[in-house]
């Protein structure tokens, strides 16, 4: 979440006013960014992660876990340790930083300074999450834990789930059945984004999740922990009214989805042009990850017919209009919009000649008047229409204090926008006055249990970032088909049982490496070990970052129908390859391993990362969203009815807490020779 504006927030009737404000100046301040960086070219590799925790505090008496509403005072604590340890180490080290969340107990951790291309570098990010965990835990109560779980099991049940207990007949922001007020994070921006979104949209946001039925869940199941005859907000009739559907978990506000964790990972790219690429050749990939990645399958106390957190999140931001939702005729709206503001990419934005016209098959509604403030200031036709398109939205939370800036030095009005369309990539110009260059986000995959985990996610998804740059990998298909990916991938076991659709034939005519790496991506050579023109071919020390752009194929263009080009995969499929023509993700990568010159006991460790990555996909390993379903339907003191109770909770959440540390074994879930996060946290500060 960053540095946190401290200001005096608009009401929604005041901030609806300045909306043309806020939006002409972002784009005027997104125009002097263009022109003063459109040429910047050789920035380095750059890269880092953002880990969230829920603090839990445990209480073994009772045998109950609830979240625990502390986090102004843990981020204090670790902000005076964090700052000590900077002042008495060597500029070399890595402090790591931690920020606010929207959640009142959740912390988010970064590596203080990004990671480079160094294969040391790379290898260390499991020791640095495991670090950042460290220190959390060290200054947390003896009886609070800090846990990578995507999403608290018994969020927003009836009776106690936090510490200290709450009413949430206080829920002054979201109006809320379930969330009190005090879920929330304090700062301004929180409550005031909660209560904006609410009256934006004309009403609570509503999130229906399929139940999953059990031998013992009731036919039709109509939750009876719902307080239908609440009294207190204008909106409390909604639920009876027909916001909360039988047979689904009903969710009713911005805390259940903004009250998730997930892992995201940013690069810098060597130039604009090669940000653009590499956005588009992870779009594809987000809901792939999404479902391999699946952590999610209990909400509000009950077992969920889904695995992951995306839904939850687009529904829980969706301030769209009933007109803008497509539910009444456009009278007071600007616009028909298809998805929330937290939702999948809409567009491909790279100007090569792999971007065909046809991948861009969604409806996209985008501002023709900035649309054409972009086009007369020289900027191509489909970054004008992203910048647009993310510019249908009104700014949400303004501060009275920023209403006016100076548009060549800030870029706040800007971010305000671009940083409220939470999609599952964020292209990311340059900020003012910094030395950083332009980036993309990758937000889709949700946390995982242990460090180990997201260690392994994170140096696959940065080596495939590097195979796409590497080997004009093209992995194009048509955006509705990335859309309907979305939505398989959060289905209950998607990864073993779902289809997605993807690119039959990934490979560039031209690859930007030496001839014999690039021909063992199709299987014709053995790798960049072999000579080429009768010298050995020089291994890359560390990840490059700048590649020329793809040329044009030597005999032209010879596009085949779009959808002759894709066509459904399992995950096994997608990740280890397919006969002898699809090479799978992890082939791709593991092609790429060759340009470097890794030790073999570099190599070895990369390896057994992309092993967990391949057991993952091949169903040899379990999802966490099956592991844990598999959890509550064994336990016990499970009725079989789909109500996942407070003993089952803290059972859980023990075991979690005791699988990362490597006190219990999963087997099941992790390769056998895991040992957990040591308990000794370092040396440093600690």
């Amino acid at each position: 979440m960053g540095l946190l504006f401290l200001g005096t927030p608009l009401t929604w009737e005041e901030a609806k006013k300045q909306a043309d404000h806020v939006r002409f100046h972002g784009i005027t301040q997104f125009l002097h960014t263009w022109d003063r960086l459109k040429d910047r070219h050789g920035d380095e590799l750059l890269w880092g992660d953002e880990v969230e925790y829920l603090v839990v505090a445990l209480d073994d008496e009772a045998k109950d876990a609830r979240l625990s509403l502390r986090q102004t005072e843990i981020l204090e604590k670790l902000s005076s340790i964090v700052g000590s340890i900077s002042s008495d180490c060597p500029d070399s080290v890595s402090v790591p930083t931690f920020h606010p969340e929207y959640g009142r107990y959740m912390l988010e951790s970064t590596p203080g300074s990004p990671y480079t291309g160094s294969i040391p570098d790379l290898l260390s990010v499991e020791g640095n999450m495991r670090y950042r965990r460290a220190l959390a835990r060290k200054h947390l109560k003896s009886n609070e834990i800090p846990l990578t779980l995507t999403a608290f099991p018994r969020l927003g049940v009836q009776g106690p789930f936090t510490e200290p207990y709450y009413d949430p007949a206080n829920a002054v922001s979201s109006h809320s059945l379930f969330l009190p007020e005090e879920i929330t994070n304090p700062h301004a921006r929180f409550p005031t984004l909660t209560a904006n979104i609410r009256q934006r949209r004309g009403s609570k946001v509503a999130i229906n999740l399929p139940i999953f039925f059990d031998t013992q869940t009731p036919r039709p199941f109509v939750d009876p922990t719902i307080p239908w005859d609440r009294s207190i907000y204008a909106e409390d009739p909604e639920a009876k009214a027909g916001a909360a559907l039988t047979d689904h978990i009903y969710l009713d506000a911005m805390g259940f989805g903004m009250g998730c964790c997930c892992l995201q990972l940013t690069f810098q790219a060597c130039h604009v042009g090669d940000a653009r690429r590499m956005y588009d050749g992870l779009i594809p990939i987000g809901p792939i990850l999404l479902a391999l990645s699946a952590s999610s399958p209990i909400w509000r106390g009950y077992l969920a017919d889904v695995d992951c957190r995306w839904n939850v999140i687009a529904g829980s931001v969706d301030d769209r209009t009933e007109e803008e939702r497509g539910l009444k005729p456009l009278e007071n709206s600007r616009f028909r919009i298809p998805k929330s503001r937290y939702d999948s990419v809409d567009l491909y934005i790279s100007t090569d000649w792999t971007n065909r016209p046809e991948y861009n098959d969604n409806p996209l509604p985008y501002d023709e008047c900035i649309y054409g403030r972009l086009r007369e200031h020289g900027i191509d036709d489909l970054l004008s229409k992203h910048i647009s398109h993310l510019f249908i939205r009104d700014p949400l939370v303004v501060f009275s204090e920023t209403l006016y800036q100076d548009d060549e030095t800030s870029s706040d009005h800007f971010e305000n926008i671009q940083s409220t369309n939470w999609q599952t990539l964020r292209f990311k110009p340059p900020p003012p006055n910094s030395s950083i260059g332009w980036r993309v986000e990758f937000r889709s995959m949700e946390v995982q249990m242990t460090d180990y985990e997201n260690a392994a996610f994170a140096v696959f998804v940065v080596l495939l970032s590097r195979a796409i740059l590497t080997y004009n990998t093209n992995f194009y298909i048509p955006i509705s088909k990335v859309d309907e990916n979305m939505g398989r991938a959060q289905q209950r076991d998607a990864a073993q049982t779902g289809k997605f659709y993807f690119r039959k034939d990934v490979h560039s005519p031209h690859p930007s490496v030496p001839s014999s790496a690039a021909s063992s991506v199709s299987g014709s050579s053995s790798g960049s070990s072999s000579p080429v023109n009768g010298a050995p071919v020089v291994k890359d020390k560390k990840m490059r970052n700048c590649f020329p752009d793809p040329p044009l194929p030597e005999n032209g263009i010879k596009a085949v129908p779009v959808d002759e080009e894709y066509e459904e995969m399992t995950m096994n499929e997608i990740m280890n390859g397919k006969g002898e023509g699809f090479p799978g993700l992890l082939g791709l990568v593991t092609v790429y391993l060759e340009t470097l010159d890794i030790t073999p006991e570099e190599s070895i460790k990369i390896h057994n990362y992309l092993d967990f990555i391949r057991r993952r996909a091949n169903g040899t390993l379990l999802t966490p969203a099956t592991w844990i379903r598999n959890f509550v339907r064994s336990h016990p003191a499970y009725k079989h009815d789909s109500v996942v109770s407070a003993e089952i909770n803290y059972d859980l959440i023990v075991a979690v807490d005791e699988i990362e540390r490597g006190i219990r074994k999963a087997d099941d879930l992790l390769p056998a020779d895991y040992t957990g996060s040591k308990e000794d946290s370092g040396s440093i500060g600690l």
